[in-house]
């Protein structure tokens, strides 16, 4: 099957796609950073909070504060089909980012015997570090999933969204399902076309 130049993405498009993308993650983790640090201050200094306890108190609501930033933002085009499987798998990656940051203070503090407040920031910002590349790579590939590529060359050259729907078969007793996802393939391939129009 031959393909055309049109349906090319160039490796500089997909890099420029994959910085902008790193870009907004990172102001999206930059606020979550400035909550999870202002939060486990508060925690270790005012509350007097052990710094592990402290820790998980401001990754938590870190991990809240940035939900939104991702959804709401940066993965807004993405698909949000299944929302109770999105913050499910939201929820367990976070929860692994959360274990490797305080794994990393945890050794700091009770094996290193690091344990005064600037080398428990010091070793939080090194967690933080390692857990922020984990999640990002989780997020983009397995949470916040890209909606399916265009579903034929049809659409890439402009055809209308009744000559898609004639493309796609219809059985003779579709199920409501059956029925639904065609008219989201149908929806999805016009977006795409107005968006290229654009």
């Amino acid at each position: 099957m031959a393909t055309t130049e049109a349906s090319k993405t160039p490796l500089a498009q997909k890099l420029h796609g994959l910085t902008g993308e790193v870009v907004k993650f990172g102001i999206v983790g930059l606020s979550g950073v400035v909550v999870n640090f202002a939060v486990f201050w508060v925690c270790i200094n005012g509350l007097g909070l052990a710094s592990l306890r402290s820790n998980i108190a401001a990754t938590v609501i870190a991990i809240a504060t940035n939900y939104l930033g991702y959804r709401y933002w940066l993965y807004r085009d993405r698909d949000a089909a299944s929302r109770k499987r999105e913050i499910t798998l939201f929820l367990i990656f976070s929860g692994i980012g959360m274990l490797i940051e305080t794994g990393v203070l945890a050794f700091t503090v009770y094996l290193l015997g690091l344990d005064s407040h600037y080398e428990q920031l010091g070793a939080k910002v090194v967690g933080l570090g390692l857990g922020t590349v984990f999640r990002f790579v989780s997020y983009r590939t397995w949470v916040f999933k890209a909606l399916p590529e265009e579903p034929s060359t049809a659409v890439a050259v402009g055809t209308t969204a009744a000559a898609t729907a004639a493309a796609v078969p219809a059985p003779a007793q579709a199920s409501g399902q059956e029925l639904a996802a065609q008219a989201e393939l149908m929806l999805a391939a016009e977006q795409i076309r107005f968006a290229k129009a654009e």
